[in-house]
């Protein structure tokens, strides 16, 4: 894989050498406008790395989710403990440190983990209009969790009718595919006004069991095999062999997902938008669990878990948003204020153990509003203005005897009492072009205060040494960032930032039972502090008719980290939970670490409608634990990447890819943390390639067709830190309507 990249790169270097004397027009750095800066601007005037997904490649992609939307740009991580999941990686910060916003609202909440997420898989991918993705802090405009970045997700807008009259269109999409069985069908449907628009949709997938590669790594033949399954017959538990061991048995599920906008015009000046979002699944079983390994004393070795999955997951959004831009105020301002209401739960059961069927259930309600101003002035340009979000979160949990249907308390994954956590921040961002546009400068600051507020109601369970945890941080954060443009041709930035993360609900009160082969029981710790980041990087670009080269460099410092690192309880080191003595961890404040990485891009326009693109990524973290040692940092990514041959004619498209992983040897897992090493190999996580292709087709104005071939050679795989493996060859059909 070392050598795959050096020759990557020194076929980049030998090209720019030659484009560098080829006297043909170059390409405009103006193509691209992003709006996560809360305005629109001009990419090239941007000192932090962003990528846009445009509406034409999430087409193109024709991912299942949002999470393998991500991952198809091949400059994204994503790592799956289930096939309901996909929990998104930049630059080696994951989940709660990855900021999911939809529509310019903030998806993270109080009990945002910090280990695996499958919460952007809620957000409907046939909706999304574009997706920017902001990489390193980006706390000076979206407050706490941007320190790995921000996953800026947008759906489609309702156009007005530009002739006056009302019009009405509508789209349509079926898709299956044979490796799990999917069947998916969308459809949206608009009417169109001269001042006011209404769109709504609704998407239903149905994924059956996912059947894996059966292609096997020679030194591991048996890696990820499904060779033992349980099932209930007439209330009795039974270990039996699965018929094809391929199958990744109790993996399948559904999910559908609604969405509603309205907008209203009233003049050219004033817009209103009342955006309402809804998505729900069904049980998704938690496939890494599900394979988990007990030594009972009546029935010896097997496999622990009987039922293990998380219930529906639901999610409502409702917001309101105004935008105006003619006031006395400023040369734009927007105003939105939103609601969601979101349920999750586990329901876990051991096996033979009918008596004891737990429910641990998380209702979650979060209150927000943003208040964002941008005036222009000369060469300067300033965003500045207002947040908050306000966090309410019930947590309930019971066991049930499924024999009797006795149902009895039980102790919750939060404190079963009141639990708050809000945030309220103000911010200033400021743009200035000199040099008539060759040099930008971007610089901002942000001054955000927390409260967390989190009390037991029964302590019976643990009988903790505390009954509440109160927390009152704030935080300052700033970043510093200049563009220098010489010519058409070159592009430099670099960017300094500084992100925080407040501890959250999930940081401070859970109590989680980890797996592996040493049973862990995480503890709460009401004295975890905010983390912080510093960060800078250097971005080179150069862009020609047709070649474009891209090199990011980025280090970043992490201080206060919260790890997970054994604790003691009352004196203890060691508990009996759940009828296990559990090793005792808790999350902690790591002393200092740090992440540093490169990215590499590579396109070439072979002809008119032929280019090769290609990306690389390489990211390496480590930390210093409380005992001084330097131990690896989990959520580091191996070296990944994508290579893509890509023909664009009229009506016909193509392209031919490869996905690649390296390794991830064992001696680079935090064992400790969320790597997740016992779903791995006794090495780590072995390398892989991918061969894949995809082609559509317009055969209709109206009409599209769309067929792929994922996984060619049938190459058994997984992703790092994941307890589910990829799908196997897999064969798919899309059509595409508009009418």
């Amino acid at each position: 894989m070392k050598k795959f990249l050096g020759f990557l790169s020194l076929c980049g270097l030998s090209i720019v050498a030659h484009a560098q004397t080829d006297s043909a027009s170059t390409l405009s750095l103006e193509e691209a406008v992003i709006y996560s800066g809360k305005f629109a601007e001009k990419k090239k005037n941007v000192s932090q790395p962003v990528d846009v997904i445009t509406s034409r490649s999430i087409a193109r992609f024709n991912a299942q989710n949002t999470g393998d939307l991500l991952l198809n740009t091949g400059n994204v991580f994503v790592q799956k403990s289930q096939q309901g999941g996909s929990s998104p990686i930049l630059r080696g910060f994951e989940a709660s440190r990855v900021l999911i916003v939809v529509d310019g609202i903030r998806l993270n909440n109080a009990i945002y983990r910090a280990g695996h997420l499958q919460n952007v898989i809620t957000v409907d991918q046939n909706m999304l209009e574009r997706v920017e993705i902001l990489y390193g802090p980006a706390s000076t405009l979206y407050g706490s969790d941007a320190l790995g970045g921000v996953i800026h997700l947008r759906t489609r807008l309702p156009q007005l009718s530009t002739t006056g009259k009302t019009m009405f269109s509508s789209s349509s999409m079926l898709r299956y595919s044979t490796a799990n069985k999917e069947n998916t069908i969308h459809t949206n449907y608009q009417v169109r006004g001269k001042k006011w628009a209404w769109l709504h949709s609704m998407t239903f997938s149905e994924f059956g069991d996912l059947r894996m590669g059966n292609r096997y790594h020679k030194k591991y033949p048996d890696f990820g095999r499904r060779s033992l399954l349980i099932e209930t017959v007439n209330n009795i538990d039974q270990l039996i062999v699965n018929t094809n061991d391929d199958i990744q048995r109790y993996s399948g599920y559904k999910q559908w997902d609604l969405t509603g906008k309205l907008v209203f015009k009233p003049t050219v000046f004033n817009t209103h938008v009342l955006n309402l979002q809804h998505s729900n699944s069904s049980n998704i079983p938690r496939y890494d669990r599900l394979q988990d390994l007990k030594n009972f004393p009546l029935y010896g070795i097997s496999l622990r878990w009987a039922e293990w999955y998380y219930g529906p997951q639901t999610r409502y959004l409702v917001s309101y948003e105004w935008a105006n831009t003619q006031n006395r105020i400023a040369d734009e301002i927007r105003f939105n204020i939103n609601y969601q209401d979101n349920k999750e739960s586990r329901q876990q059961r051991e096996f033979m153990a009918f008596h004891q069927f737990d429910s641990r259930r998380e209702h979650i309600k979060v209150a927000a509003f943003n208040f964002d101003l941008k005036e222009k002035w000369g060469t300067n340009e300033l965003t500045a203005g207002v947040d908050g979000q306000f966090n309410f979160l019930q947590s309930t949990a019971d066991r049930t005897d499924l024999i009797t249907g006795q149902v009895k308390p039980l102790d919750s994954r939060y404190f079963n009492g009141k639990n708050r956590m809000h945030y309220l921040g103000i911010y200033a961002q400021h743009l200035k072009k000199m040099r008539g546009g060759k040099l930008v400068l971007n610089d901002g600051i942000r001054i955000q205060a927390h409260s967390l507020y989190a009390t037991i109601k029964d302590n019976s369970f643990f009988n903790f040494p505390f009954t509440s945890i109160k927390q009152h941080p704030t935080a300052v954060t700033w970043n510093l960032g200049l563009v220098h443009i010489p010519n058409e041709k070159f592009r430099i930035s670099t960017n300094l930032s500084s992100g925080f993360r407040t501890p959250n609900i999930d940081d401070a009160s859970r109590v989680f039972e980890s797996s592996g082969n040493l049973q862990r029981l995480v503890v709460p710790n009401p004295d975890i502090k905010p983390e912080y980041t510093y960060s800078g990087d250097l971005q080179l670009k150069y862009t020609s008719q047709k070649f474009s080269t891209e090199v990011t460099a980025f280090y970043t410092l992490f201080r206060n980290a919260i790890a997970l690192a054994p604790f003691q309880l009352d004196g203890k080191d060691s508990i009996l939970y759940n009828g296990t003595l559990s090793q005792v961890i808790a999350n902690q404040n790591a002393r200092k670490a740090f992440i540093r990485g490169i990215n590499y891009r590579l396109e070439i326009k072979l002809s008119k409608a032929l280019s090769w693109e290609t990306t690389l990524s390489s990211t390496y973290g480590r930390f210093t634990a409380n005992d001084k040692a330097i131990k690896p940092l989990d959520h580091i990514p191996p070296f990944y990447g994508k290579s893509t041959l890509l023909y664009k004619g009229s009506k016909l498209q193509g392209e031919f890819f490869i996905h690649f992983n390296g390794w991830k040897k064992i001696k680079d897992f935090n064992l400790d943390g969320e790597d997740n090493a016992q779903y791995a190999t006794p090495d780590g996580m072995p390398s892989w390639y991918t061969l894949n292709c995809r082609v559509s087709y317009q055969v209709l104005k109206t009409l599209q067709l769309q067929t792929g071939l994922e996984n060619i050679l049938d190459r058994n795989y997984r992703y790092f830190a994941s307890g589910f493996s990829a799908p196997g060859r897999n064969l798919y059909l899309t059509l595409r309507t508009n009418f």
